[in-house]
């Protein structure tokens, strides 16, 4: 499938996107942050060209989920936002960061009850969980989400409703849900459209007071745009998932005994990194190596670290055999350790994960002994001796973390 110029991405942008929506109506765009490969630049200046004589107020808001907050400088370079048209064009955009942490900042707009979750979750989980999601929903009459889809660890697909839950939501449906998908395991869910957390996700969504709206894009690797979609999130998300599941997806022959994964600069923690695990877990063999290949990497996670390095990295049924012990942790946690230490085995008190996970980055080996991963010094590791070695079971992924690889035969 080849990539569409910006002359035709921007040409679309004012064919699909129905400024009758936003017509004397104040808009709040929801976008990603810094770890999703998107042309933000680009879109954001079409979209405001398009909206701006037809709203009467367009703000953003970044959606974090559990991420770290971005400074306003940074914010604006995502967009392409220059001081000139900081002072100027965009005056009177404000900037806001999701704060998922901080309750002051959220509403509860309705309840999952439990038979709606035994419902969602095909019987996996059984509670009621809140619907909390940030509170700057209520000054505006549009959401518009302005993301990418990709093949997706927790939810199958990324994107469309997902940039409210766990985008802009509060923390315990974004918890239940990692936990669900973690549940039915980061392979059985991770490239498939239809799947449990993606009916929470929706489900949640349509409490939204206001009118909600997507515009999705699907890209590769050097932010160049496949196609775009407009509409309300399920359809503008469905259709950009069938794309992504022609482009994004490489299907092999066969596994491969090592793996090394080199995460892009843009993942500069584990939290995120771990994306290099996700989309290659499919293709390693039993018992072989996938290496995160990160030395520009120095965190776990910001947010999450701590907990974390108390919880350290396991496969699913470690925790499932042991809930008592884990069960007030914040679920999320738990999901993000099982998908970075993928499927395995716990049987009378003895872990055996299926692969053996190696971190490559300047988090040091004592660390990662204590959270139960394999260390590599970087400098050690000559990326190019991997190259074009498949014939020998040996794959090398020079930016990691968004095309998913799956096994023909599955």
């Amino acid at each position: 499938m080849q990539t569409i110029s910006e002359a035709d991405v921007r040409q679309r942008i004012s064919e699909r996107l129905n400024v009758a929506d936003f017509e004397n109506k104040r808009v709040l765009l929801v976008v990603p942050d810094a770890t999703r490969t998107a042309p933000l630049p680009l879109l954001f200046d079409a979209v405001h060209r398009a909206l701006q004589p037809a709203a009467t107020k367009i703000d953003i808001v970044v959606a974090l989920g559990t991420h770290p907050p971005m400074p306003q400088e940074a914010i604006c370079r995502l967009l392409g936002i220059s001081d000139a048209d900081r002072n100027g064009r965009f005056a009177d955009v404000t900037l806001y960061n999701h704060a998922w942490d901080d309750p002051e900042q959220l509403t509860t707009i309705g309840e999952l009850t439990r038979a709606d979750v035994e419902e969602v979750s095909d019987g996996l989980l059984s509670l009621d969980v809140p619907v909390q999601i940030n509170s700057l929903i209520r000054d505006y009459d549009v959401l518009l989400v302005l993301g990418p889809v990709f093949p997706h660890e927790v939810v199958g697909f990324s994107g469309g409703n997902k940039y409210f839950f766990p985008g802009i939501s509060g923390p315990e449906l974004l918890n239940f849900f990692h936990w669900l998908g973690a549940l039915i395991t980061n392979v059985g869910i991770i490239g498939v459209k239809d799947t449990p957390v993606r009916r929470v996700v929706n489900r949640a969504a349509k409490m939204i007071p206001a009118e909600r709206r997507a515009l999705t894009f699907v890209v590769n690797g050097k932010a160049e745009i496949y196609d775009l979609f407009y509409g309300v999130p399920e359809e503008a998300w469905a259709q950009a998932a069938d794309v992504s599941s022609q482009v994004h997806i490489e299907w092999v022959e066969k596994p491969y005994h090592t793996v090394l994964s080199c995460a892009p600069l843009m993942y500069d923690e584990l939290w995120v990194a771990g994306k290099c695990m996700y989309k290659l877990e499919p293709v390693v063999a039993d018992d072989g190596e996938l290496i995160i290949y990160a030395p520009h990497l120095h965190e776990i996670s910001i947010t999450h670290g701590k907990l974390i390095e108390e919880v350290g990295y396991h496969v699913r049924d470690y925790f499932t055999q042991q809930w008592d012990r884990f069960r007030d942790y914040p679920w999320g946690i738990l999901a993000h350790s099982t998908h970075v230490r993928g499927t395995g085995t716990f049987e009378d008190g003895v872990e055996k994960p299926r692969v053996k996970v190696t971190l490559a980055s300047q988090i040091p080996p004592d660390v990662c002994e204590r959270i139960n991963l394999g260390y590599r010094d970087p400098a050690t590791i000559d990326v190019e001796s991997f190259a074009n070695r498949e014939d020998e079971g040996i794959l090398l992924v020079r930016k990691a973390g968004e095309q998913l690889y799956r096994l023909k035969d599955e």
